[in-house]
């Protein structure tokens, strides 16, 4: 065990890694409360443990029996699952609640009815929400027998987990039953669940989600949307709030569809309401989220609130909870995913000892993240290392200061995506916000091409900006692209 400062009166068990275990760290601390955290062999340099009042280690981050074991001997009141490994798993929950210790989230049977996406699709058009066209095999029919009833192309989905495993698009019938086998393995090998439904395919929609928070007793409130289109295989790297360029009346569906979800869920704590929204503005519900997202600190800033303290006061406090009233937007704010892998090489994996960090600093920037100087990063664990997230009155405006942040930021030892999002804060698409998920695959070519430095306009000005060597960018573990031949001067 590691044991830092003195022993206090209230503690929550952080049961994750990285940046999101320091993010909720940093709150439980403004509130008051000791933070308390865990680590496994190899991970005992990590940032997070190094920022929290107690660490202990354990054999893994699933493991249920260890988690428990470790809220025991702590003392803790509540633990904090984050996002990712048990945070959506009504096992765990279950087993905290049994042990009196109160879970930092929705309810066992409220994930169980919405954490499945089959069972939320369900519970969806039960109540009215619009869906995609979609399917589960039924008992006796076969895949193809579904298949044809959603028609082609369709999607095949998992109906556990996310990030896209267990995803595949189908163009034929011709295709489905290999393609519904490769999905199923991949399913069960990330999610031990190997169930899979089938759901009409959406060209080239936008994914917007929508937070929300419930008081567990019927009462909840929406804190606006966030685009989400730009991701990768599935994975979000680029995400903003509020949605550009969105409908109204598309903007009042899914806010309104959102609440009607949390008031006939008795939602208890936070939680995001994914959809689709194809070209003409028709909005389809998709799956929730029963948990804190990667992305909740755009909405923070645009909305003054913290979401994490909301959390771990309606959890140890719920009987007398109440929601905040006079939440509205303000400015934009957008948030990149910093990752150790590798553009130019098909975004494989980068591994490495960090050297050297510099992290932007100004107004209207933030940075979440789980390393630090000396750490070993490696295929161990998920590649994102941090997210800078700035904030500004206009979404220009905000374009403008993460372009400006992603160049004062270095990471040197291992290689990351920093290019790439520069890349992309250049990119005229970007910058006018009209996208949707297929856009970084039809751009792939123009964001990897070196680039137009006549674009990096007042950034090359006067000096702002220096070339560094192919060699020098290599020694020091980074990738070697366009732009790594560019760093900010101090």
């Amino acid at each position: 065990m590691i044991l830092r400062g003195g022993k206090e009166k209230l503690k929550v068990l952080i049961a994750n890694r990285g940046e999101i275990a320091c993010r909720i760290a940093q709150g439980l601390r403004e509130l008051g409360i000791g933070a308390v955290g865990v680590f496994v062999e190899g991970d005992e340099a990590s940032r997070h443990v190094t920022f929290l009042d107690e660490a202990y280690p354990i054999q893994s981050y699933l493991s249920v029996e260890e988690l428990l074991r470790v809220a025991r001997i702590s003392g803790v009141s509540a633990v904090h699952p984050g996002y990712g490994f048990l945070s959506e798993r009504p096992v765990f929950v279950r087993a905290l609640e049994a042990a009196h210790i109160a879970f930092i989230g929705p309810r066992a049977e409220t994930m169980e009815a919405l954490g499945g996406k089959i069972a939320a699709k369900e519970l969806a058009e039960r109540i009215g929400i619009p869906t995609v066209p979609w399917a589960k095999v039924a008992p006796g029919e076969s895949i193809l027998e579904a298949g044809k009833r959603v028609g082609f192309p369709l999607l095949l989905k998992a109906q556990a987990g996310g990030g896209g495993k267990g995803m595949r698009k189908v163009t034929e019938a011709s295709e489905l039953e290999g393609a519904a086998e490769s999905a199923s393995r991949e399913a069960i090998a990330a999610f031990g669940d190997g169930v899979l439904f089938l759901e009409r395919y959406v060209e080239n929609p936008r994914h917007i989600e929508v937070q929300i928070f419930g008081d567990g007793r019927g009462e909840g409130l929406h804190l606006f949307e966030r685009e989400c289109s730009l991701q990768r295989r599935h994975q979000k790297i680029w995400e903003e709030a509020p949605a550009p360029h969105l409908l109204e009346k598309t903007r009042k569906v899914i806010h309104e569809s959102s609440l009607k979800l949390v008031q006939e869920t008795s939602y208890r704590n936070a939680g995001t309401i994914e959809y689709l929204v194809d070209a003409a503005g028709n909005a389809y519900f998709i799956e929730m989220n029963t948990r804190l997202q990667v992305e909740h600190p755009v909405t923070e800033l645009i909305t003054g609130v913290d979401l994490v303290h909301m959390q771990v006061e309606l959890a140890l406090n719920p009987a007398h909870y109440t929601l905040p009233t006079g939440i509205f937007e303000r400015g934009h704010a957008i948030e990149v995913r910093i990752c150790s892998e590798d553009a130019w090489n098909d975004f494989g994996p980068c591994t490495g000892k960090i050297r050297n960090l510099i992290w932007p600093m100004g107004a209207g920037i933030r940075v979440d993240r789980g390393i630090e100087v000396g750490q070993v990063i490696s295929t161990q664990f998920d590649s994102m290392l941090a997210k800078i997230i700035v904030h500004a009155p206009t979404r220009k405006q905000a374009v403008d200061r993460m372009r400006v942040a992603l160049a004062d930021t270095v990471i040197d030892g291992v290689g990351t995506n920093l290019p790439y999002l520069q890349a992309l804060t250049l990119h005229a698409g970007v910058i006018d916000g009209r996208v949707d998920t297929g856009f970084l695959m039809r751009e792939a070519p123009a964001l990897l091409s070196a680039p137009d430095l006549s674009g990096l306009g007042n950034l090359l000005a006067d000096g702002a900006m220096t070339r560094i060597s192919p060699s020098a960018a290599q020694a020091s573990g980074q990738s070697v692209s366009p732009w790594h031949l560019l760093r900010r001067n101090g």
